[in-house]
């Protein structure tokens, strides 16, 4: 199990640096670059609009390669979600800014952004069935938690290369090549990776499926259509939460507050290290008391935090802004530790790897693609404190709330002997 859990979480944080390198540029850079002719309102938009073009192919990505995954086996698509979202990563860093090709360099950016996004959506769950479907029932949580471990890598290794580039080269010198580096660098990540994933067995929970759906898409809206709408709604407080930390609040700091990218990035990175450890500890208390009360209690403290986060972002203290960003995340990972077990759980076997991707990624359209875009207009037009976006995030965490209180308890009841619930 520690072998596959490493190789999960790995694969995982590859690929989660490959689409997170991209929200940070978006926040520090793209604007200026690809949307030259905006205002510098218009150019973040803009830059994030393409920011959540990936979103809007996750769960499109989630489709295509659960297709694969429940056909097929989980094994091929961790080669070939890792292998896509690597190859367009790479390509970003050689697109040439607006002043050398016009138009068509936004347009490169939004195609390769959308090919991160289909990749990323069938990484998640191959990665989660790999370890979840492995793992004894009693630990299912905590080994199902190290793939979402891998996102706090992802996103430290991405920003601290950022961070790194953004502390030693001048303005001009960072965007004229410096934010190019963390793209060029996903290449060797991920050769590394499929290297490790080579040894990989297929999962003998797949192995034991008799007779594989022939359409797992169609089977899983036909019959768990009202599961993966409830799923999407519940966790699209965690994307929104975690995207207005690391994506929106960078922007919003460096462009509205004038605080420096690398104070910014050192206070957002380090609430990402608390939530990286805090995972396993919160896995296993979903071991213990079950994955919805977990699910609950996160989406509580959401609700309750996200006007107190936005008051101590606007201070523009590290400190303070650091105090704000960590309460948040440790609410989100409260929740996010389990749903990696919570899913897989709730779906059989024949049609597990496209439905909890399904739900997962289209979580990831309501909460991570328009939370930087709505976030952004929104602080336009408000105070020295932009109350407005805490509103809007505690108005999603009130939506997930209600859709985790329609969910059913997983725990302690093995994977393959969960009924369905049917739409």
């Amino acid at each position: 199990m520690l072998r596959l859990a490493a190789a999960s979480l790995t694969g995982t944080a590859i690929e989660f640096y490959d689409f997170f390198v991209y929200g940070t540029a978006a926040a520090l850079v793209l604007g200026p670059l690809f949307f030259p002719t905006f205002s510098p309102l218009a150019g973040t938009l803009a830059a994030f609009g393409t920011f959540g073009a990936g979103f809007v192919a996750r769960p499109l990505g989630s489709v295509l390669f659960g297709h694969v995954g429940d056909r097929r086996g989980r094994r091929p698509v961790l080669f070939a979600s890792l292998l896509l979202t690597g190859a367009s990563t790479v390509a970003v860093g050689f697109v040439p800014s607006y002043d050398r090709i016009g138009v068509a360099a936004p347009l490169l950016l939004l195609l390769l952004r959308f090919l991160q996004g289909l990749g990323l959506g069938g990484e998640w769950g191959g990665a989660v069935l790999l370890a979840a479907e492995h793992a004894p029932a009693g630990r299912r949580a905590l080994w199902s938690s190290f793939p979402q471990i891998g996102p706090a890598i992802g996103f430290l290794l991405a920003n601290g290369v950022m961070l790194a580039l953004s502390a030693s080269l001048t303005d001009a010198q960072f965007a004229l090549w410096g934010w190019r580096v963390p793209f060029w660098a996903a290449g060797a990540l991920a050769l590394g990776g499929l290297w490790l994933r080579s040894s990989l067995a297929e999962t003998p929970q797949f192995l034991e499926i008799d007779e594989p759906a022939r359409m797992p898409f169609a089977e899983v809206v036909r019959h768990h259509w009202r599961l993966v709408l409830l799923t999407a709604g519940a966790l699209s407080v965690g994307y929104a939460v975690f995207y207005a930390v690391t994506t929106w609040s960078l922007a919003y700091g460096t462009e509205r507050l004038g605080v420096s990218r690398t104070v910014m990035l050192t206070c957002v990175m380090a609430a990402v290290v608390v939530k990286g450890a805090l995972t396993p500890v919160m896995a296993l208390l979903g071991d213990r008391y079950g994955r919805r009360p977990l699910c609950l209690v996160g989406c509580t403290a959401s609700a309750l935090w996200m006007c107190p986060m936005v008051a101590l972002l606007a201070s523009g203290q590290p400190l303070l802004m650091f105090l704000g960003f960590t309460g948040a995340l440790v609410a989100f990972i409260t929740m996010f530790a389990v749903v990696a077990a919570y899913l897989p759980e709730l779906y059989e076997p024949r049609v597990r790897c496209t439905g909890a991707a399904v739900g997962y990624n289209l979580g990831g359209v309501l909460g991570g693609a328009l939370t930087p875009i709505v976030a952004t207009a929104l602080a336009e037009h408000s105070g020295r404190v932009p109350w407005a976006v805490g509103a809007y995030l505690t108005a999603i965490a009130l939506l997930s709330l209600g859709c985790f209180a329609l969910l059913p308890e997983t725990r302690p009841v093995a994977v393959a002997a969960v009924e369905p619930v049917a739409g």
